[in-house]
């Protein structure tokens, strides 16, 4: 679960500000801020490289777990659609209706 399998390099990388690496990276830059506070230091002022140290952990913890993700539901999709063209009786294609035929007739009441 810690490396992703060779398969997963063909997968395109994700970008490299996604959701997972800003919070993360907020998270880490939260915790830095924390322990300033909790250890009766100027919050914001002191330990800036700690804090830039965090929130670059923290970016690309998010951006392992995001790759780590989409490699995951990839996989499930491969497996899916593998079943599902092996399994064609359970999947039938419905015919197509349009619109007019699913909805019922207007009458107004008034």
């Amino acid at each position: 679960m810690l490396f992703l399998p060779d398969e997963a390099r063909s997968l395109p990388p994700p970008p490299l500000v996604n959701k997972g690496s800003v919070w993360l990276g907020f998270a880490g830059w939260t915790a830095a801020l924390l322990d300033n506070g909790f250890n009766h230091r100027p919050v914001i002022r002191a330990g800036v490289h700690r804090q830039i140290l965090f929130t670059t952990v923290g970016w690309f913890v998010g951006y392992f777990l995001t790759k780590h993700t989409e490699y995951i539901h990839a996989k499930r999709d491969r497996e899916l659609f593998e079943y599902v063209k092996q399994h064609p009786e359970d999947f039938k294609a419905t015919e197509k209706k349009r619109i007019g035929e699913l909805l019922e007739d207007f009458h107004p009441v008034r």
